[in-house]
């Protein structure tokens, strides 16, 4: 025996793990290695030989599989296996060869590395064997001595862990671009924040167990608070308390992310720290089973500067929309102006439109035309149906009795006003916008369904829906409600009359919906 295999001889009874002390090492993966063969002793003299080898602070996993229907079997219950050392002659005398095509053919499986064994050499001639199977190796049982096994699994290893890295990269790079395309169609701050924990999530392939998403905002004295804006797995329940007293060591860790304004390794408390261009600062914390390699964190550095530009994003539309909003609330109080008895009117019709459109859309009803935007925007819009009333003279909007024909002639001008003005601003902004849903709503909530309404005399669906539900919540607000000309009416009398027009002046749909909004007591104000 020559002195390099007794040292290695030695080397192989050896059962101390190199760097035991480590207590880091405890967390990282192991790498999984799947020794197929169908001798018990080779598995025993195999894993004697390989169990103590650490590649990268990482030990090894060592799976064993006594034929290759079991092997596959095996490798449907574990992720991640990097190598496979695999006998050609079991059941058959080709059972490896058959599961190397099954393995790169059927399972799609190209990352893990391979090596034949074989102590029957003239069954698989090597040359055929390297030329024609997708393997990294072969060799005779007799030539692996503990130092050529020691460099077969190590020189394995780091072609799978290079093989890993580039797909990871490919992979985490598709996701990041998927992630942050959705995250840009999002336009609420909840909804955005549960938007990027599902895509880390995704992009570290780990399940959302243990991530929640803070954003520091400063209280009276100017120090950080953590507001919780989404949580899911173990701190879901941090939505209601909204407190991380529980977590002391992951509350500092966040606010060291933040007070660095850098993203902070320290599993188990990862924190990733994200500033956006307004100044605003999230932190966004999770759970991995264990601590992030290079690949994992490189991925994470590009997606955070795509959440922050997504959050650019959500916030310019938010003020864009905050803008649109404020300039119908001040067209609406132009007309409230002169008209103080709309005041709270316009404000009850705002709440109505909205729950009867969704009470419409609950019952299955007009679903083409009630889109996420019409829902978002009818709400406000409606607080324009009255704008053309700046058009009326005083002497006719404030008349306590009943307008005479010229009169009445006059105040029906103002749904063309009200829908002239509103369109003609509508054409400054592309698509559907509170000024379009407002302009139809003007022009359009006096007319009826049958026809005979104003100031078109449109009838049933030429009506815009728009329109035919502010009709309904107009007409039921002032009927409950004291006006110049007239004093308030009960609730069963106001049901009767709208009810009782169903059909004629009103759409029965709208109608059934505003009815069992009352009956089951869910109008969105006290009467």
């Amino acid at each position: 025996m020559s002195q390099q295999e007794s040292n290695d001889d030695n080397w192989l009874l050896e059962d101390d793990p190199a760097d035991a002390g480590n207590a880091l090492q405890s967390y990282k993966r192991p790498w999984k290695i799947l020794i197929v063969d169908d001798e018990p002793d080779v598995h025993s003299a195999t894993s004697l030989a390989i169990r103590n080898i650490r590649y990268k602070d990482r030990g090894l996993e060592l799976i064993s599989a006594y034929s290759a229907a079991q092997a596959e079997q095996m490798l449907q219950l574990h992720d991640h296996v990097a190598l496979i050392l695999l006998d050609v002659v079991m059941e058959t005398d080709d059972a490896g060869l058959q599961l190397v095509q099954r393995i790169r053919e059927v399972m799609q499986n190209n990352t893990t590395r391979i090596v034949l064994r074989t102590g029957q050499p003239g069954q698989a001639p090597e040359q055929e064997v390297i030329l024609n199977y997708d393997i990294n190796d072969y060799k005779t049982k007799t030539e692996l001595t503990v130092q050529k096994l020691f460099t077969t699994v190590i020189a394995s290893l780091r072609a799978y862990e290079n093989l890993i890295t580039i797909e990871k990269n490919r992979q985490g790079l598709a996701k990041i671009l998927e992630g942050a395309a959705d995250l840009y169609q999002m336009f609420s701050l909840k909804e955005f924040a549960s938007g990027v924990l599902k895509q880390i999530s995704a992009i570290l392939d780990v399940g959302t167990d243990g991530i929640l998403c803070v954003e520091s905002t400063p209280d009276l004295t100017g120090r950080p608070q953590l507001e919780i804006l989404a949580a899911a797995g173990a701190y879901e329940t941090l939505l209601e308390s909204g407190s991380l007293d529980d977590y002391p060591e992951l509350a500092q860790a966040i606010r060291q992310a933040l007070l660095e304004k850098r993203n902070i390794y320290q599993h188990p408390y990862d924190v990733l720290c994200i500033t956006a261009q307004n100044g605003r600062e999230f932190a966004v914390h999770f759970t991995p089973p264990w601590p992030l390699d290079d690949v994992e964190r490189n991925l994470l550095e590009v997606f955070c500067q795509r959440i922050s530009s997504a959050y650019d994003n959500l916030y310019l539309y938010n003020q864009l929309r905050h803008s649109q909003e404020a300039t119908v609330v001040a067209l609406a109080a132009l007309a409230e102006y002169r008209d103080t008895d709309t005041g709270a009117h316009v404000q009850r019709v705002q709440k109505l439109t909205h729950a009867i459109a969704s009470e419409i859309r609950r019952g299955g009803h007009y679903l083409e035309q009630l889109s996420p935007d019409f829902m978002d925007m009818v709400g406000m819009a409606s607080i324009l149906h009255d704008v053309g009333k700046v058009g009326t003279p005083d002497h006719i909007l404030f008349k306590p009795g009943k307008l005479d024909p010229d009169e009445r002639r006059i105040m029906e001008q103002h749904a063309s006003i009200g829908a002239s003005i509103l369109a003609k601003s509508a054409q400054m902004v592309e698509g559907q916008s509170y000024l379009s849903l407002g302009s139809e709503i003007a022009g359009g909530h006096h007319e009826h369904f049958d026809g005979n309404g104003y100031p078109q005399k449109l009838s049933g669906q030429a009506i815009p829906l728009s329109a035919r539900i502010v009709a309904v919540v107009d007409v039921f607000d002032a009927l409950l409600n004291k006006r110049p000309y007239k004093e308030p009416w009960e609730l069963s009398e106001t049901l009767d009359y709208i009810r009782s027009r169903a059909g004629s002046q009103f759409d029965p749909v709208v109608v059934t919906a505003l009815c069992t909004l009352v009956e089951e007591n869910r109008l969105p104000f006290e009467l």
